[in-house]
């Protein structure tokens, strides 16, 4: 079988050559005396020859060579569609333009591309007076980003048409007679597309699942499964897989396993929780310093590399925690009973016992395949009861578990003011969680609390992936690190200006112990939101990538994620490669293969964590359609020349306030104080304000929550701009801002629903 690289060259040194003729890619494959997975295989390498700009597709789907012209003329990247037709697309790799500035593509040139469709357009420059205008046409659809759609079915004119959610496209698309499917107008159903809709065609599709009810229980939930692809049940060769592994195991020590079980181990987990990944031993030893183990549950001795579980389990690449469903990584016989580190059981562990001074600094690291018996399981509510007062718990434990708790808070406490005194940056914003009924409907919401009992288990977990990772380093090899990229230059000088203009003092902050002496000065001050969220806004998202360059809010060097493989196909990535290690073996360590595997995980992370924030959005506008005229206290969360995005502060729903609902003026965006000024004394609205609003519609199809203004509760007078010209917002730029309030590097304590909680580690 030719292997991928090997296959890309053969792709080039063909269509390159002064003999070819542009033919389709099965014709290449028979050319090649391909096989099945030869082909799959030949595919993968043109999508990436493509993407790369380094052949490209012709007319009916033939592969051509990339002419001088055309690389300089042609840009290649995602599209967003907006309702109404227009777009925006977003170049990969072009050297055309910055690829963090957009590309308009008018209605009339967008073709039948689709949202987040990769696509390649032809640009076009129009020059204004000194300005020089870009803009786009679409001419080839590179990549689906899917064929299949969720919608409400309807009926027009004797035809059946089905309205897709979320504004996807201008207007319906046509499915025919759904009689064969028993589907009633406004049930919601999932389309596949026969043919995608254009500016002059209109598009067809067909029915291919009916959901069900518009707004029965458990629909919504559906819905999101179906539009972001999530997979459901195990196929039964994994479930085959799980059962003989099942059988295999009988809790014995075997050779090559550290016997951890005489020491003293325990778990801290949320209290719904099923399956415990992680267990803490802690001692202090002869020379006076701490020793602190960090068994982490053995998934990779349950799943074989290349087995059906592996495959499924990288196919998923993440457990997905909706509001109201989990969807499991591993089948539960795996995360829920063997590899789970219950209490008075043999379970397996990869362990990292590190070694720490009096003062918390990490001397060394010794790494085994291991095995413990966890003596006591806590949940962090109980753990802070014993911090709180903890002579009521002596009689209720042992004296080992009993002075291993006391112990295991002084050292974290230690670790994690060492950790601050680096540069590490640390944003508490309160998280809200919905509360949901027996039938998955919205009920109310509660606040998320970050106690010391959460630092005490994020600390460790820290502590050991920074280890492992370090490990790994000191050996020369390339590993899956968790990295986060340093803001750029232009966003910190947009914050420092920012700040400043709040009436904060500080230096730039491009330096993060100025940021963090920020955050701490705004602690107290009406101002903290608005800085937390340009903070947030200003950091990028951490990923999965062998890439050697640290992770900028841990202010790590080396940081990888190790303690969650239950979940996380990444962490057993790394166990696999520990095991090598431990076994006396050199792990492979190939930087392409880890950069593609890092891509495909962070964006299986990426989809799970949008498909729980839109599903969260979808219960919370069901839960409020009828509430038309409710009031609510917000903070705005997003500031954009159209009018401000705000969210509520006791029921976590987003919507937006548009500028024709604010008070009648004429209003000035200023983006760098991220403010909106009108001409009339007190209409000034800014990133941060709380403002109290009133629901003024609600439309949970097209995902659209809108405000009308109540009052506003303003802290401080900002020092704007002097100029104070009128801002006409053009009729695009609505759908173009990007007003997410989403936190940039990791998810921020949270949890799963009751039963399946997951642990609310922020950096873990």
């Amino acid at each position: 079988m030719i292997d991928f690289k090997d296959m890309q060259k053969r792709v080039l040194e063909l269509v390159n050559s002064n003999d070819y003729y542009p033919i389709k890619p099965r014709v290449i494959a028979k050319q090649l005396r391909l096989d099945d997975d030869g082909e799959r295989t030949l595919k993968k390498a043109i999508k990436r020859l493509v993407r790369e700009g380094r052949v490209a597709w012709g007319p009916k789907h033939l592969l051509m060579k990339v002419s001088k012209k055309a690389a300089r003329d042609e840009a290649i990247g995602i599209f967003r569609r907006n309702s109404s037709g227009y777009g925006f697309v977003t170049p990969e790799g072009s050297t055309v333009t910055d690829r963090s500035d957009d590309i308009y593509i008018p209605k009339t040139k967008t073709a039948d591309a689709s949202n987040l469709d990769v696509v390649r357009i032809r640009i076009s420059r129009t020059r204004k007076g000194s300005e020089v205008r870009i803009s786009g046409r679409v001419i080839d659809v590179l990549e689906r980003k899917t064929n299949r759609f969720v919608g409400t079915y309807r009926e027009r004119g004797g035809y059946g048409v089905v309205v897709v959610d979320n504004g996807v496209f201008e207007s319906g698309i046509l499915v025919g007679d759904a009689g064969a499917k028993n589907c009633r107008v406004g049930d919601k159903v999932v389309i596949e597309m026969a043919n995608f809709p254009s500016a002059t065609e209109e598009g067809e599709g067909v029915i291919v699942e009916v959901l069900g009810e518009r707004g029965a229980p458990g629909v919504d939930t559906l819905m999101i499964i179906r539009e972001f692809d999530l997979p459901e049940e195990f196929p039964e060769s994994v479930l085959d897989d799980a059962r003989e592994q099942a059988e295999r195991f009988d809790e014995v020590i075997t050779d090559g396993r550290t016997d951890f079980t005489k020491e003293t181990v325990i778990t801290i987990d949320p209290k719904t929780a099923r399956d415990f990944d992680d267990a803490i031993s802690l001692k202090r030893i002869e020379n006076g310093h701490w020793q602190l183990g960090v068994h982490i549950a053995d998934v990779s001795h349950f799943v074989p590399f290349k087995s059906d579980l592996d495959n499924e389990a990288y196919r998923r690449g993440t457990s997905v925690y909706l509001p109201d469903k989990v969807i499991p990584m591993l089948p539960e016989l795996i995360s829920n009973n063997l590899a789970s580190l219950q209490p008075g059981r043999i379970r397996y562990t990869m362990s990292a016992v590190i070694e720490f001074t009096e003062d918390g600094i990490p001397v060394s690291t010794d790494l085994h395949r291991g095995a413990i018996k966890s003596a006591h399981r806590f949940n962090y509510m109980e753990i802070d009861e014993y911090l709180a007062n903890d002579e009521p718990w002596r009689k209720r434990l042992s004296p080992q578990v009993f002075q291993l708790v006391r112990e295991m808070h002084t050292l974290a406490m230690k670790l994690r003011k060492r950790r601050m005194d680096r540069g590490s940056i640390d944003l508490n914003l309160p998280e809200i969680k919905i509360d949901l009924d027996e039938d998955g409907r919205v009920a109310g919401a509660h606040t998320e609390d970050y106690t010391e009992s959460h630092q005490v288990i994020e600390e460790f977990m820290l502590a050991a992936n920074e280890a492992v990772a370090q490990a790994m380093v000191d050996q020369k090899l390339y590993l899956l690190r968790r990295i986060h990229e340093a803001p750029s230059e232009a966003k910190l000088k947009d914050l420092t200006r920012f700040v400043r203009q709040l009436g904060i003092d500080c230096n730039n902050l491009q330096s993060r112990f100025e940021i963090k002496r920020v955050v701490a000065e705004a602690e107290d001050m009406p101002e903290r939101h608005a800085i937390h969220f340009s903070i947030l806004r200003a950091m990028q998202k951490a990923v999965y990538s062998p890439r050697e360059i640290g992770h900028y809010a841990l202010a790590s060097d080396a940081y990888c994620h190790f303690t969650s493989p239950i979940r996380r196909y990444p962490d057993l990535v790394v166990h696999r490669a520990l095991g090598a290690l431990i076994d006396g073996k050199r792990p492979s360590s190939d930087f392409d293969h880890l950069a593609q595997l890092g891509q495909h995980c962070s964006d299986l992370e990426r989809r799970a964590e949008l498909a729980e924030r839109e599903l969260t959005k979808l219960k919370l506008l069901n839960f409020l359609v009828d509430k038309i005229g409710m009031e609510m206290e917000t903070v705005v969360t997003g500031v954009e020349p159209i009018g401000l995005f705000a969210q509520g502060i006791d029921l976590p729903a987003e919507g937006f306030l548009p500028v024709s609902n604010l008070p009648h003026d004429r209003y000035q965006f200023d983006r760098t104080s991220k403010t909106l000024t009108g001409f009339r004394a007190g209409n000034e609205f800014r990133l941060g304000d709380h403002v109290r609003i009133k629901i003024s519609m609600v439309d949970p199809d097209q995902r659209l929550l809108e405000f009308g203004l109540v009052s506003v509760q303003q802290a401080k007078k900002i020092k704007t701009s002097k100029s104070r010209k009128p801002v006409r917002a053009a009729k695009n730029d609505k759908q173009h801002s990007n007003a997410s309030n989403e936190l940039p590097w990791e998810q921020v304590r949270a949890s799963g629903p009751s039963g399946t909680a997951r642990k609310p580690r922020k950096h873990k």
